[in-house]
């Protein structure tokens, strides 16, 4: 079976690095980016599965993303990752077609549990 393909979408350049190393490590592909921009940018040109998306970011912040990203892809699963916590944000998010909403810190083996649910397997 083919691996789970993540993008991880974060300004925590930190974040995004130690994001990957883990999931990698646990069999999954995944790649980070830091601006919505560059998250659009990739998924443009390269296949993905499912899309961990920070909330709060300079710029294109999150729920604008998920906005672009179901334009674009609607079969496309996006998990809200976030450390401020909002029940507005949640319900936008949710309503904006994000399988699941998660807080930072998130436990990896929590995380890697919602990304095999979110792409059935």
């Amino acid at each position: 079976m083919e691996p789970i393909r993540v993008l991880i979408v974060d300004d925590e350049e930190e974040l995004v690095s130690a994001l990957e190393q883990r999931l990698n490590l646990r069999g999954l592909e995944a790649r980070g980016v830091t601006t919505g921009a560059e998250a659009l940018e990739h998924l443009a040109k390269e296949p993905c599965d499912v899309v961990l998306l920070d909330v709060k970011m300079p710029g294109i912040g999150g729920l604008e993303l998920i906005k672009k990203i179901k334009e674009q892809r609607p079969d496309l699963q996006v998990i809200l990752l976030t450390g401020w916590s909002s029940a507005e944000d949640a319900e936008k998010g949710k309503k904006l077609g994000a399988y699941d909403y998660l807080m930072k810190p998130v436990k990896i083996d929590e995380l890697v549990k919602v990304l095999l649910s979110a792409t059935a397997r």
